[in-house]
């Protein structure tokens, strides 16, 4: 078994939060790969279903962001999982919007809910990056990531969390490359293939005009 949580603060009011890109990506897991109804518990929503041979519950703690480790460890310790089954869907300001990255351990960088999470459980869970782009100084991140979504970012924000849909039996496999190659195949789709060039035509033949006299053409004919 292994745990996904998607990080996001609850209600209404933050649904299409940059901050909430977490809970999206769930949703869209849940949605693709017929997972249960929600339902309360360890202060969250809780959804299981599987994810290719992995069963795999889907958690949103709802005790708002800077508190998500309580509920991540609470899960934890009734489900007997480690850090190492966890996988935590996040914003990340330092990847450009539509990026998408996967990296186990390290800090937390400022990001209040993996602040908790590290408080809690640790550093040594895997994090799947998504990236939502800097507003350029850093007094103006807690006003951007508690934004909606831009209009403009609807198309790469919508492609990314079908990628997400896409890959994530890759991810519940542990094969975290296919799973990011699946997200960048809807980001940055196969260039279609070229189509071949079409053969040169063939030329009309030359029809040359026959200046030969009557008598010289009967006498070609028997010769």
């Amino acid at each position: 078994m292994k745990l996904f949580v998607g990080l996001g603060n609850p209600g209404s009011k933050y649904a299409g939060n940059r901050h909430n890109i977490g809970f999206m990506a769930l949703e869209q897991i849940a949605s693709d790969h017929g997972f249960a109804p929600w339902r309360a518990k360890f202060q969250g929503k809780l959804s299981e279903g599987r994810l290719g041979r992995e069963k795999i519950m889907l958690l949103k703690p709802e005790t708002f962001m800077n508190l998500s480790g309580q509920s991540v460890s609470e899960a934890m310790r009734f489900f007997k999982l480690e850090p190492s089954d966890i996988t935590v869907f996040h914003d990340e300001l330092d990847l450009a919007p539509g990026k998408c990255r996967v990296k186990t351990g390290g800090g937390h960088a400022g990001h209040n809910g993996l602040r908790s999470l590290h408080q809690h459980i640790g550093p040594e869970y895997q994090r799947v990056r998504l990236g939502i782009g800097h507003p350029g100084h850093k007094d103006r991140v807690s006003g951007y990531v508690l934004q909606d979504f831009a209009k403009a970012d609807a198309e790469w924000l919508d492609d990314v969390l079908r990628g997400i849909g896409d890959g994530a039996p890759h991810l519940a496999d542990g094969d975290a490359a296919r799973f990011m190659n699946a997200v960048a195949l809807r980001v940055i789709p196969a260039r279609p293939v070229g189509v071949a060039k079409p053969k040169p035509q063939e030329e009309a033949p030359v029809e040359v005009e026959d200046t030969r006299s009557a008598l010289q053409k009967l006498k070609d004919k028997f010769a």
